[in-house]
């Protein structure tokens, strides 16, 4: 049976439905078009919940009625069969209802900015890195994603001691915002001669693209900008010039470059980019951590910090330790194959989110 609560709240969307019909009818809606396309956005939303409430209301009646035939002899096996019916698919629609009225994310649509750290490992750190860089863009290809390199800090033996990549398509921040945090791996590394297994770490951090009306406004005085040859693989066809672009925000320390470039301007708007974007990252962070005082999130705030997978070569063994999901194919996952590792993250704050849901609507009932 559908908690009160849970009625009131899609009654409002069925209400809201009307509103937008009635909106979207009138003939100098089309006038304004940024609104008009708003007002469309919404009423393709509103009306994806609204119908498949409209189903469990039916789906009620049917099932009402159909105990009403209970009693009569002729009538009762096929009255039993749509009872059956009935009752599965409102527990199927509850649930699915219950998911369209959980909190979105508005960045969820954004593009991102996939940031990898070495951390402790020395070189090895490095070729993780790398490691890392290239399950991401296996990933990114599977899912018919653009990629685009900002700036690379490369190591000696060919990995990096930073990276830092632009991804873009359809929901790429729903799909990878819960792959920030630190990344442990253990394995024989390739300067290893006597076989020992070690244990290195990488962070990882997902930033979502601000729009260019919503990035952080930076104060230009509060820049330095500083210029300087390219360097590492690639790097031979733009030394002679100072192009590379390296900027750092004042205040805060944080710092971005750009050398991929041959073009100085462009590698300035590259870095502005990645500056902006961590800027808007370092706030929504730290707006986090507030909301984290008062409750702990099950996938975790997403800080560097935050140890959430070991990649274990020896044993083909991934382990995330926010969900304990522990999978033996970690090949196919350094080959790109994360949809099982993103989805079940995603179903965890799903199902967290749905609890707090449910503790909601009971404390407004009480």
């Amino acid at each position: 049976m559908m908690k009160n609560a849970l009625r009131q709240q899609l009654d409002r969307y069925v209400q809201r439905l009307q509103d937008l019909d009635a909106v979207l009818a009138a003939p100098d809606v089309v006038s304004d078009l940024s609104r008009f396309r708003g007002l469309t956005r919404e009423h393709a939303e509103v009306a994806a919940v609204a119908q498949r409430y409209q189903r469990y209301l039916q789906r009620e009646r049917d099932l009402a009625g159909a105990r009403e035939m209970l009693s009569d002899p002729d009538m009762a096996e096929m009255a039993q069969e749509e009872i059956g019916s009935a009752e599965t698919e409102l527990q199927r629609l509850e649930a699915e209802l219950q998911r369209a009225l959980l909190p979105r994310d508005p960045d969820d649509a954004r593009n991102v900015f996939l940031e990898i750290r070495a951390g402790t490992g020395g070189d090895e750190s490095a070729l993780f890195a790398a490691d890392l860089l290239r399950m991401y863009l296996r990933h990114a290809e599977r899912q018919g994603w653009k990629c685009e390199l900002m700036s690379a800090n490369e190591s000696d033996l060919g990995g990096y001691k930073e990276v830092v990549a632009r991804i873009e398509g359809t929901d790429v921040y729903a799909q990878l915002k819960f792959e920030s945090g630190g990344h442990r791996v253990q394995r024989v590394p390739a300067t290893e001669t006597q076989g020992r297994i070690h244990t290195s770490a990488c962070t990882v951090a997902v930033m979502p693209e601000p729009d260019e009306a919503e990035e952080v406004a930076i104060n230009p005085a509060e820049l330095r900008i500083d210029t300087f040859r390219a360097s590492g693989a690639g790097g031979q066809h733009v030394n002679k010039t100072e192009s590379a672009i390296r900027i750092t925000h004042l205040p805060t320390g944080l710092v971005a470059e750009c050398q991929d470039d041959r073009s100085q301007h462009r590698n300035k708007a590259k870095a502005m980019a990645v500056l902006a974007a961590r800027l808007r990252e370092r706030e929504r962070t730290e707006r986090q951590a507030k909301e984290a005082a008062t409750r702990k999130s099950l996938v975790g705030t997403g800080d560097r910090s935050d140890r959430i997978r070991t990649y274990n070569f020896p044993q083909g063994r991934l382990t995330d330790h926010r969900i304990n999901l522990t999978l033996y194919r970690l090949q196919a996952v350094m080959d790109g194959d994360l949809d099982e590792v993103l989805g079940a993250l995603r179903t965890a704050r799903e199902a967290e989110q749905l609890a707090e849901q449910l503790d909601a609507l009971e404390l407004g009932n009480a």
